[in-house]
C-alpha cells in the first residue's frame, strides 16, 4: 500500500475519517479553492461564530463532569453511602465520555456534524435531568454514565468542526487553543458547584448544568453544516448527480462491527503496538487524570494546610482557571515565532512532496514538559502553613497551564504523524485513555493526599511527569527512526 500524505488542514477526528456511508465520487469536489460552499470560505464572522458555538457546547460537557465534585459530601450524607460510592457518579460520567465516539461517529457519518450536536445534546440533557431526580445512588450513577456517553460527541465533533472551518496553516493554533476549552469547563465546574451546593444542595448541580446545556444548545441551532462529505452529497442531490458508489447492502450487525473495529479494536491495538500512540495516550491520560486530581484533592490541601472555609476552598479554583486562561499565550508565541517560520522555511527549500516533520508540533510541548514536573514539585512542597497560600496557588496555575500546552501539542503531533488514514484511530485510542484515566484518578487521588500529604503525593505526580517528559524528548530526538517500528502506516 502506498504511503498516504498528510494534507494540512484536513480534519483528523474520528468523525471526519471513518466512512461507512457511501462517499462522494472523486469527480464531485469543491469547484475551486474559493468555492463558496467550502466551510473554509465562509465569512469570517460565520466561522468565528461557529467556532465559538461548538466550543461553548464542549465547555459545558466538561463543566457537567466536575460541577458534581463539590456535591460528593452532600450525596454521601443524603444517600448514606461511603465516600468511594459518592465519587462514582463523577468517575462514571468521565467513563461515559470515553465511549461517546461509538455514538457520535455513526451519526456524524450519516447525518453530518451539526446533526450530531442537535441529536445527542437533548439526550445528554435528559439524563442530566434524570440524575437530578435520582432517588438512590444507583440511578444517579446510571444516569451520569449515560449522560457522559451522549455528551462526548460534543467534544470530539467540536474539534472536527473547527478543523473544517479553519485554514490548514492555522489549524494547529486553533486546535491548540481549543484543547484548553474542556479543561476550562473542568476547573470552573467546582467553582460554580461549590457555591451551588452550599446554597441549594447537590441536586442543584444538575439543574445548573441543564441551564448551561440550554444556553449552549441554542447558538448551535444557527450554525451551518461543515462536514465536507455531507455538503458534497447535498450538492450532488441538488444537481441531480449520482453521488454514491454502489455498495452491497450491509446488515446492522456488520455496521456495528465496522464501527467497533474503527473506534475500539484498532485504537486498542495501536495503543499496544505503536510507540507514538502509546506515549501520547499515556501522557494524555496522565494529564487528564492530573486535572481531576486537582479537582478532587485541591480543596483538601487548602483546608488541611491553610484552614480555608468551604467558600474559600471553592474560590481556590480560580488559580486553576487562571492557568487555563494563560494557555493561549505560549501557544500563540510558539506558533508565530517557531512553528510558522520553520514551516515557511521548509516550504521554500524542500520539494513539494516532502512533508514537514510531525516532530515540529512538539515545539511547545518540549519546554512545557519540563515546566510541568518542576511546578508540581514546587506546588507540593510549598503547600504548608509557613508559606503564604498564594505561592502554591500560582504554582498550581503554572502546572495547569503547562499540562494543557503539552496535551495540545502531543495530540497534534500524533495526528500529523499518522495523517488522515490512521489518525482517527490513534485519536480514538487517546480519547479512550484520557477519559479512562480521568475516571480512575478521582477514586484514589484524595486518599493519596490524605495518606502521604501534599508533599509526597505531589512529588509522586511530579516523578510520573518526569518519566513521561523523558519519553517525549526521546521522540523529539529519535522519532524519525522509530516511526517505522509499528505496524501502521506513518504519514509521509
Amino acid at each position: 500500500m502506498p504511503a498516504h500524505s498528510a494534507i494540512y488542514g484536513e480534519s483528523t477526528s474520528p468523525q471526519a475519517i471513518i466512512a461507512y456511508q457511501p462517499e462522494p465520487t472523486q469527480a464531485l469536489d469543491w469547484t475551486s479553492p474559493t468555492d463558496p460552499e467550502n466551510p473554509r470560505n465562509f465569512s469570517l464572522g460565520l466561522r468565528v461564530y461557529t467556532t465559538a458555538a461548538v466550543s461553548l457546547l464542549a465547555f459545558v460537557t466538561a463543566f457537567a463532569a466536575s460541577i458534581y465534585s463539590p456535591a460528593i459530601d452532600d450525596v454521601q450524607k443524603v444517600f448514606n453511602v461511603s465516600e468511594e460510592i459518592a465519587l462514582l457518579p463523577l468517575s462514571l460520567y468521565n467513563l461515559g465520555l470515553a465511549f461517546g465516539p461509538l455514538v457520535g461517529a455513526p451519526l456524524s457519518e450519516v447525518y453530518g456534524r451539526k446533526s450530531v450536536f442537535l441529536l445527542t445534546t437533548p439526550v445528554f440533557a435528559l439524563f442530566v435531568l434524570g440524575a437530578g431526580l435520582s432517588r438512590d445512588v444507583a440511578s444517579l450513577c446510571v444516569c451520569r454514565f449515560i449522560a457522559g456517553v451522549f455528551a462526548a460527541p460534543a467534544i470530539s465533533n467540536a474539534s472536527a468542526t473547527i478543523a473544517d472551518v479553519t485554514d490548514g496553516r492555522y489549524r494547529g493554533i486553533a486546535l491548540g487553543i481549543y484543547y484548553a476549552v474542556p479543561s476550562c469547563g473542568a476547573v470552573l465546574g467546582p467553582l460554580v458547584g461549590g457555591f451551588v451546593v452550599m446554597g441549594k444542595g447537590w441536586r442543584w448541580t444538575q439543574w445548573v448544568t441543564l441551564m448551561f446545556i440550554g444556553a449552549a444548545y441554542i447558538p448551535v441551532l444557527f450554525t451551518p453544516e461543515t462536514y465536507k462529505v455531507r455538503l458534497l452529497q447535498q450538492r450532488a442531490k441538488k444537481l441531480g448527480l449520482d453521488h454514491t458508489t454502489p455498495q452491497p447492502k450491509q446488515s446492522i450487525q456488520a455496521a456495528v462491527l465496522y464501527f467497533l473495529r474503527k473506534l475500539f479494536f484498532r485504537p486498542i491495538h495501536m495503543l499496544f503496538t505503536e510507540p507514538i500512540v502509546t506515549l501520547v495516550c499515556l501522557y494524555s491520560g496522565f494529564l487528564f487524570g492530573l486535572t481531576y486530581t486537582f479537582v478532587v484533592a485541591s480543596p483538601w490541601v487548602w483546608s488541611h494546610y491553610y484552614n480555608f472555609s468551604p467558600a474559600a476552598q471553592t474560590l481556590s479554583f480560580l488559580s486553576l482557571t487562571l492557568g487555563v486562561c494563560l494557555v493561549p499565550i505560549p501557544q500563540v508565541l510558539v506558533d508565530r515565532y517557531i512553528y510558522q517560520p520553520r514551516l515557511r522555511g521548509h516550504l521554500a527549500t524542500s520539494p513539494p512532496s516532502t512533508p514537514f516533520p510531525a516532530e515540529q508540533r512538539l515545539s511547545a510541548a518540549l519546554p512545557a514538559s519540563l515546566v510541568l514536573p518542576l511546578s508540581l514539585f514546587a506546588y507540593a512542597w510549598t503547600a504548608r502553613p509557613a508559606i503564604h497560600w498564594i505561592v502554591p496557588m500560582l504554582l498550581q496555575a503554572l502546572a495547569m497551564m503547562s499540562s494543557i500546552v503539552v496535551y495540545g501539542s502531543v495530540n497534534l503531533y500524533m495526528l500529523d504523524a499518522y495523517g488522515p488514514l490512521y489518525g482517527a484511530s490513534a485519536s480514538g485510542a487517546a480519547m479512550l485513555c484520557r477519559y479512562t484515566f480521568s475516571a480512575a484518578f478521582p477514586m484514589f487521588s484524595l486518599r493519596l493526599y490524605r495518606a502521604l500529604g501534599a508533599g509526597w503525593a505531589g512529588s509522586l505526580l511530579g516523578f510520573l511527569a518526569v518519566g513521561l517528559a523523558a519519553g517525549l524528548w526521546g521522540f523529539w530526538k529519535w522519532g524519525k527512526s522509530m516511526k517505522g517500528s509499528g505496524k501502521y502506516e506513518i504519514s509521509t
